[in-house]
């Protein structure tokens, strides 16, 4: 399979050059700069990402470049194009301010392969603080700012490229054309990458695989859990085992609805509720990180005594996806915070079993691509993402059976309202937050003290960044006066207005 090679030094940017380069249908990998897998016949191209580091620093990160440079096709970004100038005889120097945000691009050579069809001048997002302020006599200039006058080069003589702004982000207004023209136009990739195509080779590589082993799973009702089943379903049937756990901490009716769509699919679930366990070990905990940590230890548990009750299981399929398997080799190393309810560790030491990701080269929207390709429900696959934890983060200080069922209410209040209204498929994320506060209120001729929820709903394309969504205030009127005239113990209704950064998704 032919692909792209990123070279990640540590830029915020770099997983979003990965999603434009599949955009075009072009399957690429991230890898750590000091991690370069084997060069084979299958990359057809190599990309070098920006970088929080300067390339002055004593310690700035230095890819080993053999067997690459002058050899395949390659495009630095940022930093990279910052330390293909510096570390062949250009100069990189601190620029006179640091240059953020949009600037004008001007194209100086229309005939490069690179800027070949871009707008002259063209809109582009500039984030660094050095700047490239000689080039070796090989180096071409094809590109400049007003005050950038080294904003792209070519290197003659080679497939080599170097940029100082952001063609992946979304002010970058003709970004794509630019990484079009590198990837297919002077890599040759022949945008045959489709969900169509990784479902018929992932199914076919799972049969090979696990043949007639069987396979357990843990389902959760989301969305990358349940096209994880479905691609091991088409591929092995029945000897898929999943396991659905109802820890109480679900959305109102939850479990029963979920319980029902599966088993509307052919997949073989079988469905534990909890409640009691998680509640008993959730008592008197308020701090956020010892609720996810009790919930994760509690899903470990309870998924391990119903997997050891099946025979001759031999896998544990997870519904891991690509933004997981970056984290976990990322160019710092592993997460020192991994969340424990995404965190099964243990459980193949345990049961002594091998594992089988089926989505961990996809995002989550190409997981939702996949989905549709395999005729999955879109009630499913277009729901939010909703925290592993369940309510529990969204009980802000203890969690106790009472006060989740005052949340699911005014959850479902909510979320049935965004659906009535043709919203909820404009948002990225919704939910609702009891807070551990209460607020006077009235309420016919009696003086009320209650609780206050917090509505949310957000903006995004991966959760790494977000934006609070513009409601209409004529809905969130009808929202606010729904929930307090129908949920008891609810009288005060506001709405979060933070974007993330500075402020998270979730409050926990």
């Amino acid at each position: 399979m032919e692909k792209i090679l990123i070279l990640d030094f540590g830029s915020q940017y770099t997983q979003l050059i990965a999603r434009r380069v599949r955009e075009m249908n072009v399957y690429c990998e991230i890898h750590p700069y000091n991690k370069i897998p084997a060069i084979d016949s299958t990359v057809r191209g190599v990309i070098l990402s920006g970088s929080p580091s300067s390339v002055r620093d004593a310690n700035a990160p230095i890819p080993d470049l053999s067997g690459i440079k002058g050899v395949l096709p390659l495009l630095g970004v940022c930093y990279g194009a910052q330390y293909l100038a510096s570390a062949y005889g250009g100069e990189v120097q601190p620029a006179p301010s640091r240059e953020y945000g949009r600037a004008m691009l001007t194209v100086t050579d229309a005939d490069d392969e690179l800027m070949r069809g871009l707008p002259s001048p063209t809109q582009v997002w500039m984030s660094h603080g050095d700047t490239i302020t000689s080039v070796p006599e090989q180096y071409h200039i094809v590109a400049s700012t007003e005050d950038v006058r080294v904003a792209a080069f070519h290197i003659e003589g080679e497939r080599t490229w170097g940029i100082q702004f952001h063609p992946e982000v979304y002010h970058s207004t003709d970004g794509r054309v630019l990484l079009q023209n590198f990837v297919v136009g002077i890599c040759g990739c022949t945008q045959s990458w489709t969900s169509e195509s990784f479902v018929e080779t992932t199914v076919a590589d799972l049969r090979a695989r696990i043949g007639d082993d069987k396979v357990v799973l843990g389902l959760s009702g989301g969305v990358d859990s349940t096209v994880a089943a479905v691609l091991l379903h088409k591929a092995i049937g029945d000897n898929l085992y999943c396991i659905f756990v109802d820890s109480g901490l679900l959305r109102k009716n939850e479990f029963d609805e979920v319980l029902a769509s599966y088993k509307g699919m052919g997949l073989n679930v079988k469905g534990v509720k909890a409640h009691k366990r998680f509640f008993d070990d959730l008592k008197g905990q308020t701090d956020p990180e010892k609720k996810r940590k009790a919930i994760g230890r509690d899903f470990v548990e309870v998924f391990n005594i119903e997997a050891q009750q099946l025979e001759n299981v031999k896998w544990l399929a997870q519904g891991t996806i690509y933004p997981d398997v970056i984290e976990s080799v990322s160019v710092n190393g592993p997460s020192a915070t991994i969340k424990s309810h995404h965190n099964v560790g243990g459980l193949p030491e345990k049961m002594n079993l091998k594992i089988v990701e089926p989505l961990r080269l996809l995002f989550k929207d190409e997981v939702r691509r996949v989905g549709r390709a395999l005729g999955i429900d879109p009630l499913i696959l277009n729901r939010h993402p909703f925290p592993g934890p369940g309510l529990a983060i969204r009980v802000l200080g203890e969690v106790t059976p009472e006060r989740v069922a005052i949340l699911q209410e005014v959850d479902k209040i909510y979320i049935d309202a965004l659906r009535a209204w043709d919203l909820y498929d404009k948002v990225w994320q919704a939910g609702a937050i009891l807070l551990p506060v209460k607020s006077v209120g009235v309420m016919g001729d009696e003086r009320t003290y209650e609780s206050c929820v917090a509505l949310r709903a957000v903006a995004s394309t991966d959760g790494m960044t977000a934006d609070w969504v513009h409601l209409p205030y004529e809905f969130l009127a009808e929202v606010s006066n729904d929930i307090i005239n129908k949920v008891k113990g609810v009288n005060r209704v506001v709405y979060d207005i933070s974007s993330k950064p500075p402020a998270t998704i979730e409050w926990e």
